[in-house]
């Protein structure tokens, strides 16, 4: 009996053939266009291309309408001049889309100041005035965005205390490349937003140097004990610019960040920070100022947010007056302390039914990181021998990872510069007196960062 004939998988049907083609990458369903003529046909199939299309470039029939083509065609045509971004465009040009649509919402102003992308000539002049390649996915968002106008609130985040404000703006590409450092100590790091109040800058590293992973994002910190002024620590807030700008993206949407007089304000809310006595719920929100912050010497800078509300359902024999607060600090080293004092910030508030009371405060330290809980102290207004506590809930304030520089801080600028020439690529550590060096090319990174106010007043644990 003859064995059957065999059936190679470009004799079978097309429904089942388009079916199998549909589990293939763009990349593949290429390759499958050069088997033969009816896998070429078959391959160029529109809903197959539609698919892909919507997968990379996040397209719908209304930009196939518009252009007027196949999906195949469409594809090409996003292919020819991003495809060396396919692997970033879809996940940046959503951030970028929610942003937008959130900030329309919630502060329309700052629709206004974003600036068009950026060309392909625009970046590659940036790359050779510069000397250093520019990373694909920062490339990537600006050719969608080109950041943002210098203006006041920046897209970046705000924060606001009595005596200080910070807001950062999302520079554009060619503001950025005027502030490309080749000084040693900041060598090959682009700034990617600045703050016209502080001068404070987040910036990315383009090359492995001094410590620094490559693309690496973080907050400059001078070490305030070297004798070099060169000596820079860093706070790190990235490992390359699409986490850096996605999880940003997304603390702003889902709410993570609060909206306070259409300004973007960067504290933290632990959904756990709540807590609730009776008809007043006090809830906590932190932030970490790297600009009031310093590696060396020791010292952590914090400012907290405080929500107090009654709820609007309750009684108005409820009505009361804060007197007092009572804080309990305990320290990453198990030291404990107390603080007691009268009203929040030299204020007395009094809750009604619905009333909220907010304030803002800080407080510095000198242990990796803390944590504070408490009560306020009422009394009822219509008996003022009716008094009682209100839970403040636990709330946990720890610094981001630093870096330190892989030299040793503590030498002076002609030693410093002689070890930079001469080991600027080796295992070295940063200058441990012991010499246990590591062999991490990316200098002393520890998991908590260390922050320092110099001079200023802070009224801390209100």
């Amino acid at each position: 009996m003859a064995s059957p004939a065999e059936l190679r998988m470009d004799q079978l049907p097309s429904d089942p053939l388009l079916h199998i083609l549909s589990f293939l990458s763009y990349r593949d369903l290429v390759n499958c266009s050069y088997v033969n003529w009816r896998l070429n046909e078959l391959s160029k199939h529109n809903p197959l291309w539609k698919s892909l299309c919507s997968k990379h470039w996040l397209l719908t029939d209304v930009d196939r309408q518009k252009n007027d083509v196949s999906w195949y065609c469409l594809f090409k045509l996003y292919y020819s001049d991003l495809g060396r971004y396919i692997q970033y465009y879809p996940v940046l040009k959503t951030a970028w889309e929610q942003l937008k649509s959130f900030l329309q919402q919630k502060c329309p102003r700052m629709i206004a100041s974003l600036k068009e992308g950026a060309t392909e000539v625009e970046l590659n002049n940036i790359e050779a005035r510069i000397s250093c390649r520019l990373p694909d996915d920062y490339r990537c968002s600006y050719r969608i965005h080109n950041g943002q106008k210098l203006v006041t609130p920046g897209l970046m985040g705000t924060m606001s205390l009595s005596y200080h404000y910070r807001s950062e703006v999302l520079l554009d590409v060619e503001t950025a490349a005027r502030g490309f450092q080749q000084r040693m100590g900041m060598k090959y790091c682009l700034p990617l937003t600045f703050c016209l109040h502080t001068g404070l800058s987040q910036c990315m590293a383009l090359e492995s140097a001094e410590g620094r992973r490559m693309f690496e994002c973080f907050y400059l910190c001078a070490d305030q004990t070297a004798q070099d002024p060169s000596a820079i620590n860093m706070f790190i807030t990235g490992s390359c610019f699409s986490e850096w700008f996605t999880t940003y993206v997304n603390n702003v949407v889902t709410g993570e960040y609060p909206i306070i007089r259409d300004q973007i304000f960067r504290y933290i809310h632990d959904k756990s920070c709540v807590a609730t006595t009776g008809d007043i719920t006090v809830s906590v929100s932190t932030s970490f100022l790297p600009e009031l912050s310093s590696v060396h010497p020791p010292h952590f800078f914090f400012t907290y947010h405080i929500r107090i509300e009654m709820s609007s359902s309750a009684s108005p024999e409820a009505a009361c007056q804060l007197d007092s607060h009572n804080w309990r600090i305990t320290t990453s080293d198990g030291n404990v302390e107390e603080a007691q004092g009268p009203g929040v910030l030299g204020e007395f508030p009094v809750m009604t039914p619905g009333k909220v009371h907010e304030y803002a405060s800080c407080t510095t330290f000198s242990t990796p990181s803390e944590y504070m809980e408490g009560h306020y102290t009422f009394h009822r207004l219509a008996n003022k021998e009716e008094v009682f506590n209100v839970a403040i809930p636990r709330f946990y304030m720890t610094c981001p990872p630093y870096r330190k520089p892989m030299f040793q801080t503590q030498k002076t600028s002609a030693s410093f510069t002689s070890r930079f020439d001469d080991h600027e690529d080796d295992g070295d550590s940063d200058g441990d007196s012991d010499g246990d060096g590591d062999g991490d090319d990316s200098g002393d990174l520890k998991g908590i960062n260390m922050v320092a106010l110099e001079g200023a007043l802070c009224p801390r644990h209100m």
